[in-house]
């Protein structure tokens, strides 16, 4: 298994994904667009593209952030789904599949940061990747906007901040609004480098504290990520 993963910032990290890539032995490439580093030409060099998050939104321009090419970027998610590669977009990753498929991103509404409940749909109790969830878990969360719909778009996954966590935009591309791949490194790196952002919507209801995102348990959440990236990858 061949896997690219676009990275927008040193501190939106696969998290416990690149746990899970070591274990079973896959290859991983990486764009690390904060960097410099170019995207591939396309999708001929992988069997799945994993889009993580960042500060930007899919309507970003090269003139606020020269580094972070939206239309670029969403080009080769497009290429992917169309030949059906798997494609799995975290948080800003989710929002570019969206748009890239023809949907539009909007603001959420409720911002979440922390470890909040998320419920499964009735079509998401009907998927077979997302067997092994409860019906209710908790997971992480960092965002303030989220995915816009497509027409063949199904909402896998909600919470009371946010009506689409979790959504399957076509066979083998889901995108993730919520963090399931947060870990103690990935919420740490986010802590320090959003440290304004946490002081700034504390008031907030769906917001916790830095203490408090230090002290929760990802790793019950990470389980499930797991089994569902072990499902996500016999579909090639």
């Amino acid at each position: 298994m061949r896997i690219h993963i676009i990275m927008h910032e040193a501190f939106e990290s696969p998290g416990a994904i690149a746990s899970w890539i070591n274990r079973n032995k896959y290859t991983s490439t990486y764009s690390r667009v904060y960097k410099g580093d170019t995207l591939p030409l396309n999708a001929n060099g992988f069997e799945m593209l994993l889009v993580m998050g960042g500060p930007q939104s899919p309507y970003t321009s090269i003139e606020e952030c020269a580094y972070f090419d939206t239309k670029a970027e969403q080009k080769l998610i497009k290429e992917a789904v169309e030949n059906e590669k798997i494609v799995l977009g975290i948080c800003l990753g989710a929002q570019l599949i969206s748009n890239a498929l023809g949907g539009k991103t909007t603001s959420s509404p409720h911002k979440e940061i922390g470890l909040f409940p998320v419920s499964l749909t009735e079509q998401g109790q009907n998927d077979e990747l997302f067997a092994h969830f409860p019906s209710s878990f908790k997971c992480g969360h960092w965002h303030s906007d989220m995915p816009g719909l497509t027409d063949n778009a199904v909402i896998i996954a909600q919470s009371e901040g946010c009506p689409r966590q979790i959504i399957k935009f076509a066979p083998k591309a889901y995108a993730f609004q919520c963090h399931l791949e947060f870990n103690d490194v990935a919420i740490n790196d986010m802590i320090l480098n959003c440290h304004s952002e946490l002081e700034r919507e504390k008031t907030k209801p769906f917001v916790e504290t830095a203490e408090q995102l230090k002290a929760n348990d990802y790793s019950h959440s990470n389980k499930l990520l797991f089994g569902f990236l072990d499902k996500l990858v016999l579909l090639t």
